[in-house]
Order: structure tokens, then sequence, then C-alpha cells
């Protein structure tokens, strides 16, 4: 990534939330700044709930020409028109799930701390892959993506890069050089202005 390159924005829903409610609040997010992505990513098993919101999602995404790409459910993605799907496992179902979807559905695969996986996932067809927890988080094993692998990936690797994951002040500013895309997620929904928040995350990132 060139140093003159500013990261760019992806977004990952709260793992629940209200239809009547968090669409317009994404909706006021999006018009707020540029962002690539979002991707849903509900906690819910629930075919039905995951559909009514993907549909509200996407009705927001859709309108703003943003990316709109679903947790998992690979299945799902043509059924409800959306523009991919994000592996959690790394490089296991990345070419499988390649050939299903066609050369123009986003893929992306989440790698943990594993530069071997990432690039496995990344020769297997992911468009893009995410590391992570890039700071100090209770889940986990506490192990956290280094900035070294970020550095390395770089400057050697063409896939784009994703950092997510307890994304604090610090790393931010540390990842902003070395990253494609910052994936918030809780850091911003759990503020009483995710719009505020999110401003105040781009000030953190922006390369001068």
């Amino acid at each position: 990534m060139s140093e003159i390159e500013q990261p760019q924005l992806y977004l990952i829903t709260p793992p629940e939330f209200e239809l009547d409610v968090f669409p317009d609040v994404l909706a006021s997010v999006l018009d707020s700044a540029d962002i690539a992505c979002v991707r849903l990513a509900l906690a819910s098993q629930d075919e039905d709930k995951i559909c009514r919101a993907a549909d509200a999602i996407s009705v927001v995404t859709q309108a703003r020409d943003v990316a709109l790409v679903m947790d998992e459910h690979i299945l799902l993605v043509e059924k409800l028109g959306l523009d991919g799907v994000h592996l959690s496992d790394g490089a296991r179902r990345v070419a499988k799930t390649r050939k299903m979807l066609g050369d123009d559905a986003i893929v992306g695969a989440f790698c943990g701390t594993s530069r071997h996986d990432g690039m496995n996932a990344g020769e297997a067809g992911a468009d893009y892959i995410s590391f992570g927890p890039m700071g100090a988080a209770a889940l986990g094993d506490g192990e956290r993506a280094s900035e070294d692998l970020f550095q390395w990936w770089s400057e050697v690797i063409e896939v784009p890069i994703v950092a997510e994951g307890a994304l604090d002040a610090d790393v931010c500013k540390t990842f902003a050089t070395i990253t494609d895309f910052f994936a918030f997620g809780e850091e911003l929904w759990s503020s009483e202005d995710p719009v505020a928040k999110l401003a105040e995350l781009k000030k953190l990132i922006e390369v001068s």
C-alpha cells in the first residue's frame, strides 16, 4: 500500500439490532463518510431473521452504492442479491466459495493472526484478507495481529488487507499506513452518536 493512500472504511453490523431502528442509524453513518463495504454479521442462525435483516440493510447500502457482504451464509448471498460473503475460517472454503458464487462476487476471509493462512486464502481467490484482533481483547487466546505482519503484507502481497477487532486509538494510528481497510464494528455502534464516533475514528486513521 502506498504511503499516500488513505485506508478505507469497512463497517461490521452489530450481532443484533432492531429492524425499525438500525437501518436509519446505518443510513446516517453511510451519509457521513465514504464507506467501502458493510458486513452483515448477525449472531442469529434464524434464516428468516437473517433474511429480513439483509433486506432492510441492502435497501440502505444499494441506495448509496456501498457493497454489502454477509458473514458465513454462502447460500443466502445469491438468494438475497448481496455482493458477497465473509468467511471466518481462513482459506478453508475460499476456493469452493469462489466457484459457487463466481468471479464477480466479493469473497473475504478472516485469517486471525496467521500470515500463512492469509497467503493461502489469497491464492485461493479471496478478494481481501482480514486479520485481528488488533488490540487487547478478552476473547480468544490473547494473540494479536502484529505490526510486522501488516508491514510485510503491505510491501509484498497485492491482496488488500483489513484490520479488525479491538481497534483503539493507538492501533488506528499505528496501522494507518500499512492496512488497506479498517473494519469498525462495536467500536462504532457502542457509541451514543455513531456519526460523531466515525468522524473521530476517521481523524485517527488519516495519513498525512
